[in-house]
């Protein structure tokens, strides 16, 4: 690898999964996460985690142990718990990156730039949430198995660290990218490459067993010390996927635009080997366009569908288009393409150049002329994205793949680095009034937080707020009494979810009202009900 690639490399690293990643608030899934993580730091609740003071074992714990590790060192610090997201993601391109060179035999910085292209990716790689670790776990154990497979002789390190990821995998999300990544990964490569196992079965034997007692000891502990709470989880979780966001079968068809910019590259790898013979007759080619396919068609066997749940297809995606760059890059150079083959690249790479020149004018719209953007820095950020569309025009009509996937990767790290935080007044409104403001309050400090137990609560109000928040009857006396002093968090004023009968004697001090939607009052996704609150302190009155 040239150094400048090198150089290269680590830039598109920094800016996709680390610069700027504080703009986007954090969601439903993060929040989850964190809340977890701050209560095994502050009530000790490490193996058998809470949320919000209740159990939390819906998740293994591994991401949010890492989670509660970055709140020991920086407290609420939500960019350095977003940067071990990012680290996870950078392993997850780093072992693609081994996977294409060592194993496929293909340009490793092909498929390493295609991935960090890739929406999803990026966004997952800036999110303090699971999916990102499963699959980045579960990719150094598909690399270490297929280095150990392949291997001429026999060689037991390579499958005892592959059952040291696919244990950390399964401690990070389940069993959820061994159906969704590693399944659909062994049904290509053994199709495929048809690995001698002659002197290997029993490493692959010691490989399960590590995977298991990696992966399995929490589960373990879990199952001796709180079975019933355990056997509850297990029937939740498999009635939800069997029975919740229920789509069919065909839900996931336009799993291509899980890619972003590159759909058409996608749908154009695929379906090339259906004309093009010496495509069929690459082993590598063939094995990520059927590892892609094999994990389209998993999870759309299963009932419960969602567009996030298509991440891990972003990683054989990645191989299969890298192929095709790499097959038009041979081509061109030797002047041996066929005409379909160059029309096919040039609408590739003018869908691309399209997309290129909508962003200023997109920017202007929806960040220059608010002011959100200084008109200097705007000025500036328009002329590289005109310099990055004539760019692409020059590997359109020069024939230059690898020049389109710079192009595209310099439109993704100028957009991070220098557009990402003018996104903040856009997708947050300025008129948001946090319950986060309570946190400062020294008169609320060490005394405990109240919701009426009869109302749900988002998960949100609780990481806002920086405390547990606990459901109290508030239609009962003794219920109340017994916990005051103490503050009560309701959607409506509290003397409308408070029994009247029990305000009598009781000294009542109103603390604010709190919006946390994060978006202003009259768009279609402002929710008063769930997003905002009254906060009232509530002690006993002094005669």
């Amino acid at each position: 690898m040239r150094r400048y690639e090198k150089i290269l490399l680590l830039a598109v690293f920094i800016a996709t999964f680390f610069v700027n990643n504080w703009v986007i608030l954090p969601d439903i899934m993060e929040c989850r996460n964190i809340v977890t993580a701050r209560e095994m730091v502050y009530d000790g609740h490490w193996l058998i985690p809470t949320m919000n003071g209740e159990l939390r074992l819906e998740k293994p714990p591994l991401p949010t142990w890492i989670v509660a590790a970055v709140e020991m060192v920086s407290p609420d610090d939500i960019v350095m718990q977003r940067a071990m997201s990012g680290l996870a993601a950078l392993l997850l391109v780093c072992y693609v990156w081994l996977l294409a060179r060592r194993v496929l035999r293909i340009d490793p910085l092909l498929p390493a730039l295609l991935l960090c292209t890739c929406y999803n990716i990026i966004l997952m790689g800036r999110t303090a949430t699971w999916d990102i670790y499963c699959h980045a776990f579960m990719m150094g154990a598909i690399y270490h198995l297929s280095a150990g497979l392949l291997a001429e002789r026999r060689r037991v390190g390579c499958f005892v660290v592959a059952g040291v990821y696919m244990g950390l995998s399964l401690m990070s999300k389940g069993p959820v990218s061994l159906y969704a990544l590693f399944v659909p990964y062994l049904i290509a490569f053994v199709w495929l490459y048809r690995p001698a196992m002659r002197g290997k079965w029993m490493p692959v034997v010691v490989m399960v067993v590590v995977a298991l007692v990696v992966g399995g000891w929490w589960y373990a502990y879990v199952y001796l010390f709180r079975a019933d709470a355990m056997a509850q989880v297990v029937g939740k979780e498999s009635g939800s996927w069997l029975n919740h966001n229920v789509r069919p079968w065909y839900y996931y068809w336009k799993f291509f635009l899980e890619t972003g910019v590159w759909s058409l590259l996608l749908l154009s790898a695929l379906l090339m080997p259906l004309w093009k013979r010496e495509c069929r007759r690459s082993k590598g080619y063939m094995f990520s366009l059927v590892w892609t396919l094999a994990v389209l068609v998993l999870l759309s066997l299963l009932p419960e569908k969602k567009s996030r749940y298509l991440l891990p297809i972003l990683i054989p995606a990645s191989l299969t288009m890298a192929f095709l760059l790499a097959r038009w890059q041979q081509l061109f150079a030797g002047r041996r393409a066929t005409t379909d083959d160059r029309v096919l690249f040039r609408v590739n790479a003018g869908l691309v150049g399209v997309a290129v020149v909508t962003v200023p004018i997109a920017g202007w719209l929806f960040i220059g002329r608010t002011g959100a953007m200084p008109a200097l820095l705007f000025g500036v950020v328009a002329v590289v994205m005109v310099g990055v569309a004539v760019y692409v025009g020059y590997a359109a009509v020069r024939l230059r793949p690898r020049a389109l996937l710079y192009a595209v990767t310099a439109l993704f790290v100028v957009a991070e680095c220098m557009v990402l935080p003018y996104i903040d007044g856009i997708v947050n409104t300025p008129d948001r009034s946090s319950i986060r403001a309570t946190r400062d309050m020294a008169g609320l400090s060490g005394l405990p937080f109240y919701r009426n137990s009869a109302q749900t609560m988002r998960i949100e109000i609780a990481y806002e707020a920086g405390r547990k928040i606990l459901p109290l009857d508030l239609s009962r006396a003794d219920s109340l009494r017994a916990k005051l002093p103490c503050v009560l968090v309701t959607k409506s004023p509290p003397e409308e979810e408070v029994a009247r009968e029990l305000w009598p004697g009781l000294q009542v001090t109103r603390i604010g009202y709190y919006d946390d939607n994060r978006v202003a009052r009259g768009h279609r996704r402002y929710d008063a009900h769930e997003f905002c609150h009254y906060v009232t302190l509530v002690s006993i009155k002094n005669e």
